[in-house]
């Protein structure tokens, strides 16, 4: 199973990355992950049929509980025949739905592959917290195929409330199910649900957060209209996501836990009231539509809603009925779907108001419309009937009121359902149609669809049929399927006639009720939009809630976000300085003044620290006070060094070349001198916030010197470096072994910050006016921006060619050294980090010598190119040991005998840490990309961050535009 989820995940990649190239063939490639599923189920479907289990584990976090458990039981099994079959068939239909080129049409399919395998994903996984991964998965796969046309505005914003109304909750749904993993003890679905906890306070919470997330991904009221706003996306999309599979995710997780927790006080009376006046809310707004896909669409939810109630409802009857609910409503929605398609790509309307009369050669679009309209009625003789009279029949059988108000619920939104099944069908075959409008878009028609386009309908629209006829031939997958979520259903006989009952008189009366509410229309239109109001629909209150939202933070950001760094600064240290001291104070009783110096090294290191640190706060240039920032950073190197540790220091003295370099940089574009330009009051705050910070720091120190404590975590990595992790560095194998999800977590961080700093200061650039020159023999300076024109021309060229190939010299060797600290830094000190700094020092060189086009010719590649390089090589080191059966980030080593070499060594973390070396020097390239070029000129006056009100620079003089 993990290698179906990883063949989604190659071909959806695929897709995005090259589909600009493919075009619609592009769906060929994609097609094969739903195939290959469908393939696989084929193979297991037998054995779990007898009621097996297939089960695969792979050991992720195991301390939090967090494995790839994946488990195909009877009802998976099910959901799978959604996901993959319906999604092979919607591959197919779309292969003539789209032209064979357009804009985006690659990326659309590569996302919809995706998609396909988060949902099987979602589908398949029995844990509660990776369920949530996948579940998110689907819900950004979703934002990006509805937003796929990202240049129209209407795509973007539907493409944004979807995300936002499911995104909000599932945030809630997470808490939900850490508590009750909590509760229960494990996060193990099939374990919950086997043995659920005792339904105390927490768990019904627990419960109530689940629910929200399952009700606004499942389009339940009044979370409803993220799905007809999402009717943007493409027909394709919207019979896959918004009909068969993605919708049902909700549906899914209610499913899945109602046998468990229906008895528990609160869940039928929320789950099934919340179905019931989503089926019959939406289903009044489907008779309201003329357009065609936004009436499935409320179709859609209207019937999400009677899956949610029967579901709810947690019986073994209804769980059984529900069942095969899902397998009708998924048949005859995507081929109703495919119907809309078609009419909208041959006539290029929905509008039941404009749509003609079929005409010769429009047949099997017909019989498509009739069937699925009929299934979704609920007329006899197709899937839909039975599903629907089981659902009924289980709700007969319900014991007290409750199960008596329910039923009356479910009639009463059958006879909606059937109402705007009608409409749909006559909508569709031009019965509603206007005789201009009607007769105007046939001229416009591009005639019958071509066999090919309609088969994928005609083969949902078969099995709709077979089945309704011979419904026991449904039985084995609707009856393993409840099972696995019931072990208390009885056998499942699905059959035509059960006799003239009850459930069959009901069934009978909705669909009379419905066939008079469609003929009555013409009086019931007027009442139901006399009923409606923008500022009673949840699209209203969605739209409101975003103005409150914008209002709110405009007002927050106003008070806590003034744009003072000083602020900022002030408030941030003072509470980390605040807490601890406050904890020191109330804590225990001094321990006493612990050896301050114990050797004389201490007293050099300690008085350089002190004098630069007071240097740098008391000089006036803001370059001075950079050099003294430097300054304390190399004494604190030399403190490392006297106390034993190399590494530290080496990867200290890196950091502080580069970063004094950096402070060049950014410091040309600052004015010369600080402006010291706030009242005394200010002053006097400052001062008090840096002494109580300098204060709690100090003792803070002293307080954790004077103690001894335990240690086992830092003995234990010291114990096992060598043989766990292959190396005599400590700190390297903590880096790139032990603690190597941090490694990996850090370098991405680093990697978006790098983008997102070049985007900030690309936008800032402002054009100078005439160009500067930087090229060797120009006499300009890097650093300064300026040239000196007293110098003669022959001696600045001598100069500067002495100066570049002394750096060329002194850059090799650097890069050298860099490389030695990479290759030997796993036993010796050093390491992919402390290696990328120092090559980062020497691209400084670089720059000096000749300034960023110098920078630029020493590589062909972009500098985020070298950087993503990188985080995707550590990266892929991190995950490959799971393809061969083994834990994320395990050590694999083999040896090498070259001649004169003698034996050689090499270990798989040498390739992480050789993804680290290249992000840190991909992050020094994009620093210099960002901040290399020449400065615009010196501002003067009063700076942002010089005072603690935020301020405007004064407009650059004239002279210098």
């Amino acid at each position: 199973m993990t290698v179906l989820l990883a063949l989604h995940a190659v071909l959806g990649l695929s897709g995005v990355a090259f589909g600009a190239r493919l075009g619609r063939r592009g769906l060929w490639l994609g097609v094969l992950g739903p195939l290959v599923t469908v393939v696989w189920l084929i193979v297991a479907l037998p054995g779990v049929l007898d009621g097996e289990v297939v089960s695969e584990t792979v050991r992720w976090v195991p301390a939090l509980g967090i494995d790839v458990d994946l488990r195909l039981d009877g009802f998976a099994a099910l959901m799978v025949v959604l996901v993959s079959g319906i999604g092979v068939l919607v591959y197919a239909y779309a292969a003539r739905y789209f032209p064979r080129e357009g804009p985006d049409l690659g990326r659309l399919i590569g996302l919809l592959t995706l998609f396909s395998g988060s949902m099987l994903g979602l589908v398949l996984t029995d844990n509660l917290l990776v369920l949530y991964g996948f579940w998110e998965l689907t819900s950004v796969t979703s934002f990006l195929l509805i937003g796929n046309t990202h240049r129209d505005g209407k795509a973007r914003a539907a493409a944004l409330q979807a995300l936002l109304v499911t995104g909000v909750g599932a945030l809630a749904m997470l808490a939900g199910f850490i508590v009750l993993g909590q509760a229960a003890g494990t996060y193990r679905l099939s374990r919950i649900v086997a043995d659920p906890p005792e339904a105390d306070t927490t768990v019904v919470g627990a419960l109530v957060l689940i629910l929200l997330g399952a009700f606004t991904k499942s389009a339940q009221y009044p979370f409803h209209s993220w799905l007809p706003g999402a009717m943007v996306a493409p027909t394709p999309v919207s019979a896959y996501l918004h009909s068969a599979t993605m919708v049902k995710a909700g549906v899914y997780l209610v499913a899945r836990l109602a046998p468990a927790f229906a008895p528990v006080g609160i869940w039928r009376p929320l789950v099934v009231t919340v179905g019931l006046v989503t089926m019959i809310g939406a289903g009044l707004r489907a008779l309201r539509q003329t357009d065609l896909k936004l009436l499935l669409a409320m179709g859609t939810v209207s019937q999400l809603g009677f899956m949610t109630a029967v579901f709810g409802w947690g019986s073994p009857e209804a769980v059984a009925a529900g069942c095969v609910l899902l397998l009708a409503h998924g048949a005859f929605k995507a081929a109703a779907f495919m119907v809309v398609g078609i009419l909208d790509h041959q006539h290029g309307s929905r509008d039941i108001r404009a749509l003609p009369r079929p005409a010769a050669g429009w047949q099997t679009v017909t019989i498509v419309t009739l069937v699925s309209s009929a299934s979704m009625a609920g007329v006899p003789l197709v899937l839909g009937f039975v599903s629907k009279e089981a659902a009924l029949d289980a709700f007969v059988r319900a014991e007290g009121a409750g199960g008596t108000l329910a039923l009356v619920g479910l009639v009463a939104g059958s006879m909606l359902t059937a109402a705007y099944s009608a409409r749909f069908a006559a909508g569709a075959l031009g019965r509603l149609a206007r005789p201009d409008a009607a007769r105007a878009c046939a001229e416009g028609s591009h005639g019958p669809p071509v066999t090919a386009f309609v088969a994928p309908a005609l083969v949902l629209t078969a099995f709709t049929v077979l089945v309704g006829v011979l419904p026991a031939l449904a039985d084995g997958v609707a009856g393993t399927a409840a099972v696995a979520l019931d072990p208390l259903v009885e056998p499942v006989h699905l059959a035509v006639w059960h006799g003239f009952n009850l459930p069959l008189l009901l069934s009978l009366i909705a669909l009379a009720g419905g066939v008079a509410l469609f003929l009555g229309r013409g009086r019931v239109e007027p009442v139901l939009a006399a009923g409606h109001t923008a500022q009673a629909s949840s699209a209203g209150a969605y739209a409101a809630a975003l103005r409150g939202l914008n209002a709110l933070a405009d007002r927050v950001t106003g008070i806590v976000q003034p744009g003072s760094l000083p602020i900022y600064i002030g408030v941030i240290t003072f509470t980390a300085a605040v807490i601890p001291g406050a904890l020191l104070l109330t804590g225990p009783s001094w321990p006493g003044w612990p050896e301050l110096v114990r050797t004389p090294g201490h007293i050099a290191a300690a008085a350089v620290i002190i004098g630069a640190a007071l240097a740098a706060a008391v000089v006036r240039r803001r370059f001075t006070a950079a050099l003294f920032l430097g300054v304390t950073g190399y004494a604190m190197a030399g403190l490392f060094v006297v106390q034993g540790a190399p590494d530290l220091a080496l990867t200290q003295v890196s950091i502080e070349t580069l970063t004094t370099v950096l402070f060049v940089l950014v410091l040309r574009r600052l004015p010369d001198r600080f402006e010291h330009r706030q009242p005394q009051w200010r002053r006097a705050l400052r001062i008090a916030v840096a002494a109580s910070v300098a204060g709690t720091v100090f003792f803070l120190a002293l307080a954790s010197d004077a103690e001894d404590p335990p240690t086992p975590a830092s003995d234990t990595m010291v114990e096992r470096a060598l043989p766990d992790g292959e190396g005599r560095n400590v700190v390297n194998v903590i880096l790139v072994d032990f603690r190597g999800w941090d490694t990996l977590g850090e370098i991405t961080v680093l990697a978006a910050a790098a983008i997102g700093t070049v985007a900030l200061a690309r936008s800032g650039r402002r054009p100078t006016g005439s160009p500067s020159i930087q090229m060797r023999g120009s006499g300009g300076d890097p650093l300064s921006g300026s040239s000196d024109h007293r110098v003669p021309p022959a001696v600045r060229l001598s100069r500067l060619v002495t100066l570049d190939v002394s750096m060329r010299a002194v850059f090799i060797a650097v890069m050298v050294g860099s490389l030695y600290l990479l290759f030997a830094g796993h036993n010796q000190p050093g390491g992919g980090f402390a290696g990328g700094i120092v090559a980062g020092a020497a691209v400084a060189l670089r720059y000096i010598s000749g300034g960023i086009d110098e920078v630029r010719r020493m590589s062909r590649s972009q500098p985020w190119t070298v950087l993503g390089t990188g985080v995707l090589l550590a990266a892929t080191v991190a995950l490959v040991p799971l393809a061969v059966g083994g834990a994320v980030l395990e050590t694999g080593s083999f040896s090498l005998h070259p001649p004169l070499l003698g034996t050689v060594k090499l270990t798989s973390t040498l390739a992480f840490d050789i993804g680290v070396y290249l992000a840190v020097i991909g992050l020094a390239l994009m620093v210099f990309e960002s901040f290399g070029d020449d400065p615009p000129p010196r501002p003067v006056g009063r700076r942002v961050e010089d005072s603690d009100t935020p301020a405007q620079a004064p407009p650059t003089p004239e002279k210098h535009r």
